[in-house]
């Protein structure tokens, strides 16, 4: 049965290097509704320059980028780990310009920083500076959160979205709930995104982009190997590397992310479940 309901649209900014988190954002936005659209009759709907923009000339890009889309939305999630983003001409990026552009029509924010561990060598020394400045910039302006993984950015978005939409007095406006007992609201559990090790993460990354799925475990007069994706994943030998790798495999095959398709558990095989995890895993 139809039934009017209010409409609020998030949009999710980010630079590109979180790209998980921007699809755990609209996973959670997803269960939002399922659990409390009908009787909330609030709709949460995501947004985003990508699915929502369209091609057009005679401005900056993040300029048409605001016109189109972020000047009519309610909610602004912000999501970094070690990239500010691209500068604008007139701001350091386009997802610093989307937050203060948000801020300054009075609309609230939801800041959240990756405290994930990263490789050295894979971030822009110049550029993660910038963004610590930012970030010590924003403390002073409100309350920022912090995660460390996938799993608690889900868990800590979900809880302080709800949360957000309860007490900001942005939204109390559109409080007109059905009048129901704290016994009747429905609490959904969100399904767990397993944690893994770095090696285990990359494993699992480099497997996906096998032809096969493979993952072949190989134990020589040389010693030990593990190969993926035409690539040799043990290159130090030392007994506790191979010990890390071993470790790693056994942790994909435990999380129902590998499954063994040999009778010397010499050759493993990526499953559904880990072809979709791979998808979120940052390359």
């Amino acid at each position: 049965m139809s039934y009017q309901a209010t409409v609020y649209k998030v949009m999710i900014a980010s630079p590109g290097d979180v790209r998980p988190e921007r699809l755990i954002v609209r996973e959670v936005l997803t269960e939002w509704n399922t659990v409390n659209a009908d009787s909330k009759r609030i709709i949460l709907l995501p947004i985003a320059w990508e699915t929502h923009a369209s091609p057009s000339m005679g401005d900056r890009p993040q300029s048409i980028i605001n016109k189109q889309i972020l000047k009519d939305c309610d909610l602004l999630v912000g999501v970094f780990w070690t990239r500010l983003g691209t500068p604008t001409g007139e701001y350091p990026s386009g997802t610093v310009e989307e937050i203060e552009e948000h801020l300054k029509a009075g609309k609230p924010v939801m800041l959240y920083f990756s405290d994930a561990p990263v490789r050295p060598d894979s971030v822009n020394a110049e550029e993660y500076a910038e963004l610590k400045n930012f970030k010590e910039a924003c403390k002073s302006r409100g309350l920022l959160e912090m995660y460390t993984d996938l799993n608690e950015f889900k868990a800590k978005f979900y809880r302080q979205l709800q949360i957000n939409l309860n007490n900001d007095d942005f939204f109390k406006h559109a409080t007109a709930y059905h009048d129901e007992s704290p016994s009747e609201v429905v609490v959904s559990r969100l399904p767990d995104i397993p944690k893994l090790s770095r090696e285990a993460q990359v494993l699992l990354k480099e497997a996906s982009q096998d032809s096969a799925g493979d993952i072949i475990r190989l134990l020589t007069l040389g010693g030990f190997n593990v190969q993926t994706n035409g690539k040799q994943m043990v290159e130090d030998k030392s007994a506790r590397n191979e010990a890390i790798w071993e470790a790693a495999i056994g942790e994909l095959e435990n999380a129902g992310l590998i499954v063994d398709r040999g009778h010397k558990r010499e050759i493993f095989r990526v499953t559904r479940k880990g072809y979709e995890l791979a998808e979120l895993l940052n390359p």
